[in-house]
């Protein structure tokens, strides 16, 4: 239940209900209505990649958006720190691109990184 994920990462039950709707939605996350109901990842949803989350939560603008955020910094018109963001942004975003929900799991499983549930 959204009340058994809020609680250990410290983040309010409604916030985190409204952000799991729209991921609900576009099957990055599986529901069931009810008393006993709640939220879970089933095979198909723990193939999704991290990027699949942020565009559902954020939009693709998260990174292509300029850091300082001008509206028109661009490829030729950059910011200051547009040339030096850029190819670390790309790196990011393709590491996000090709990271699956099913690897994030393996590693908290094998005590290579931490989740708080």
């Amino acid at each position: 239940m959204a009340k058994d994920i809020s609680e250990p990462i410290n983040v309010p039950q409604a916030y985190l209900a409204k952000l799991l709707q729209p991921l609900v939605k576009e099957n990055i996350v599986s529901s069931v209505r009810g008393p006993k109901g709640g939220f879970y990842m089933d095979d198909e949803n723990l193939e999704k990649t991290v990027i699949d989350i942020i565009f559902v939560i954020d939009s693709e603008e998260k990174f292509s958006s300029c850091m300082l955020s001008l509206d028109k910094c661009n490829e030729e018109n950059p910011c200051p720190l547009h040339n030096i963001l850029v190819a670390s942004r790309n790196d990011i975003f393709q590491q996000l691109k090709e990271k699956t929900i099913r690897e994030l799991a393996h590693e908290v499983a094998l005590g290579n990184a931490f989740l708080p549930l």
